[in-house]
């Protein structure tokens, strides 16, 4: 089942330190085990584009719609036999610990 991973930041990370993970591992290991299949860093907010369409109007503006501090920093696309393995590739991320991570499975799971 595929599941596209949004890595966010948080306003409350961790402050454990300890035995803090690697993402550059977390990488090269996800895509060894053939679960990680894409994966990317996302620009900052301030270079976001939100384009809108109201009554046939084209609306473009800069940066995101709504104003927040927790953001999507980057993604990566998985494949998991079930949500339970999804959910423990992202228990292992950094950013499960530096910020948040939401796992939505894809609307039709055979595509």
């Amino acid at each position: 089942m595929k599941y596209l991973m949004f890595v966010c930041s948080d306003t409350e990370p961790d402050t454990d330190r300890s035995d803090w993970p690697d993402v550059e591992a977390w990488v090269a290991e996800n895509d060894t085990r053939g679960r990680r299949l894409a994966g990317d860093i996302l620009a900052d907010t301030s270079a976001a584009t939100t384009v809108r369409v109201r009554n046939g109007e084209l609306l473009v503006s800069d940066g995101p719609f709504t104003e927040t501090k927790e953001v999507i920093v980057g993604f990566d696309l998985l494949e998991c036999a079930d949500l339970d393995e999804a959910i423990e590739v992202a228990r292992t991320h950094p950013m499960a610990r530096e910020g948040r991570i939401e796992l939505r499975p894809f609307l039709n799971p055979d595509a």
